[in-house]
């Protein structure tokens, strides 16, 4: 490549970085979004409605209210907190919705931009009680409210598609294909939760710190999302590659990461309570 291409580009680059930019509300972190929120809220929602129509939905029962319930309970701690903090605006695009999927042997959920949340009832075992899921599910929805699908998007869209289709709709007209498997891929469904997750170590430590905090603020006991690692670390087991390997942290280390979290994460539930309801838990 010419050398003036090269820096011509790479200024580019730089400038798109800059001014597209997200703020992460509880950590302050800054993250590339060069995607606008509308735009992919747009392809979210049709990959969505594909999904549960070529996967089994589950209309009913109690497992199905359990996590309703639940991301109910969660929605109404991301919403205090969002006013607490005067930016309840950026919570305008969220639609919020959850469910079900039959499909005992996936060990998975994810939540797509604009608060499409989605449990597999394989996880459910794994989980074993409502403060579990609560954890598993404000970690879902700490990587939507932090941007981390846009900002992996926005990355795929520099480095695989080329710098010249950062503009969503171009890469979908351009190459359709590659397009929907790197939006797959950056939003998470599909993968196996704790063994192949997409998302970075950083991305899969701040959703575990802001997931603790919703997940207390809710009214749920956060203690056992110590025993839950415990458990997906069992369940991983010697096929898992040791933690340098990875981009994402050994299940022991999340568990123990957990633990130092849950005193900051009764400062949240303490500093910004949820009004309780006939869901919500002491």
């Amino acid at each position: 490549m010419n050398k003036k291409v090269l820096i011509f580009s790479s200024v580019i680059a730089l400038a798109l970085i800059y001014v597209g930019c997200s703020k992460n509300v509880f950590t302050g972190r800054k993250s590339l979004s060069l995607i606008p929120e509308a735009e992919l809220n747009t392809m979210s929602l049709a990959e969505y409605k594909t999904f549960l129509t070529t996967n089994k939905t589950i209309s009913s029962g109690s497992q199905l209210a359990t996590v309703r319930r639940i991301g109910n309970d969660i929605k109404a701690a991301v919403e205090v907190y969002y006013k607490a903090n005067n930016d309840a605006k950026d919570l305008s695009n969220y639609n919020w919705e959850f469910n079900l999927i039959d499909d005992p042997k996936t060990v998975n959920a994810f939540c797509m931009p604009g608060g499409k949340v989605v449990v597999y009832t394989g996880l459910l075992p794994i989980t074993q009680n409502d403060d579990a899921l609560a954890m598993v599910m404000g970690h879902e929805i700490a990587h939507a409210l932090s941007n981390h699908g846009n900002e992996r998007m926005s990355q795929g869209l520099i480095t695989q598609l080329g710098l010249q289709a950062v503009d969503l709709s171009l890469a979908m007209a351009q190459k359709p294909a590659a397009t929907r498997q790197l939006f797959q891929t950056a939003l998470g469904y599909g993968a196996q939760l704790g063994v192949t997750l997409p998302f970075s170590r950083k991305d899969e430590a701040e959703a575990d710190e802001i997931g603790t905090y919703l997940a207390a603020m809710a009214g749920y006991n956060v203690n056992e999302g110590i025993a839950l690692w415990q458990r997906m670390g069992a369940l991983s087991g010697s096929s898992r590659p040791p933690e340098f390997l990875s981009t994402h942290p050994d299940p022991a280390n999340r568990a123990i990461a957990i633990k130092n979290l849950i005193p900051k994460a009764m400062e949240y539930k303490a500093k910004y309570p949820v009004p309780q309801s006939s869901r919500y838990r002491q």
